[in-house]
């Protein structure tokens, strides 16, 4: 391998789900693109002591090449050594995760290139063919003692290169046979959550499956389960891009008193993207509205950071709960 991720300091998410089960929270798993949000997730984090896992799309690292992510997501690490020493902070547990990875080929590019964590995604295919590809992924992957997630069921919804028109709810009658089967360290499953920003349909209530949830949880005890799609899409957000010449209307998320529930059962990682390409859009657009003669991009995306930054603190403290967990991970044998 070119460089191991135990070379770049992260670490996979054993631990982290491990506490998470027994502790009753979910770890945060952020979207990054560029180098405002991966300084804005590690500052939050870092200043909430949360673990987090730091989420690369399929399209996130064709936009910023591979290497430059490697070098982005080793530099995040050494950021997070230095702001806790000058902060007085302990340091905190960062795994570098592969989300929505589709074919064997860019997990195993993935490993070779540092990363801690691997999702493959084989939710389109049949059931037995989820299977076979999952199986192959976790074979290599434990290899190098590599987490990897798999998925059952599909969302809605669109995010970068996963697109789909409706929900295909998890079976719980599936799950036992297909952690069996595959030996995936923990499992995305559907249950009404969904990508991008526009979650729901006019009209309808937005709520989600916690009771497909709660009978997975049952068949598979303690094991890690994650949901995708879980941005709130806060209405204070979406109304001042709207202020500031924005067109979205309505959009609809995931209530957070719903992922809070989750997140007290066997729910350990929720993923969260939407929610923070908005905050930063927000942002950007007033600073533009107000300021139409600027052009220095630290003067819009500084502000669109620490919007984001304090976005991710409350999500941590309010709602993942996972907010002054991260010492215990570290102290964790």
């Amino acid at each position: 391998m070119a460089m191991s991720y135990k070379e770049l300091g992260f670490v996979n998410t054993r631990k982290m789900f491990d506490k998470a089960v027994d502790g009753g929270f979910a770890v945060p798993a952020y979207n990054f693109n560029n180098m405002e949000q991966i300084q804005a997730i590690v500052t939050a984090c870092l200043e909430t002591q949360s673990p987090v896992i730091l989420q690369v799309s399929k399209g996130a690292r064709d936009y910023a090449d591979q290497t430059l992510l490697q070098y982005m997501g080793k530099g995040a690490v050494e950021m997070m050594k230095r702001m806790a020493e000058k902060k007085g902070l302990g340091p905190i547990p960062i795994t570098l995760h592969l989300d929505h990875g589709d074919t064997y080929e860019l997990c195993v590019s993935c490993v070779e290139t540092g990363f801690s964590s691997i999702m493959i995604d084989g939710s389109s295919l049949k059931y037995e063919e989820n299977v076979a590809l999952t199986r192959k992924v976790v074979e290599y992957c434990h290899k190098f003692d590599v987490t990897v997630e798999g998925e059952l069921g599909v969302l809605a919804g669109i995010e970068d290169d996963v697109k789909a028109e409706k929900h295909t709810y998890t079976r719980p009658e599936e799950v036992q046979d297909f952690v069996k089967k595959t030996g995936v360290d923990s499992l995305a499953i559907s249950i009404g959550t969904s990508h991008g920003a526009y979650k729901f349909k006019k009209g309808q209530k937005a709520e989600i499956r916690l009771d497909i949830l709660h009978e997975i949880e049952k068949r598979l005890p303690r094991f890690p389960i994650v949901l995708h799609g879980s941005s709130s899409v806060p209405p204070e957000i979406v109304a001042v891009i709207n202020k500031y010449g924005g067109k979205m209307e309505d959009t609809a998320g995931i209530p957070e008193a719903q992922l809070r529930e989750a997140a007290r059962s066997a729910v350990c990682k929720i993923n969260i993207d939407s929610d923070g390409r908005l905050a930063m859009t927000a942002k950007i657009r007033e600073v533009f509205a107000n300021k139409p003669g600027e052009f220095d991009p630290r003067k819009y995306l500084g502000p669109a950071r620490d919007a984001l930054k304090e976005l991710f603190m409350r999500k941590n403290r309010d709602v993942l709960g996972s907010a002054g967990h991260a010492p215990e991970i570290i102290a964790a044998k």
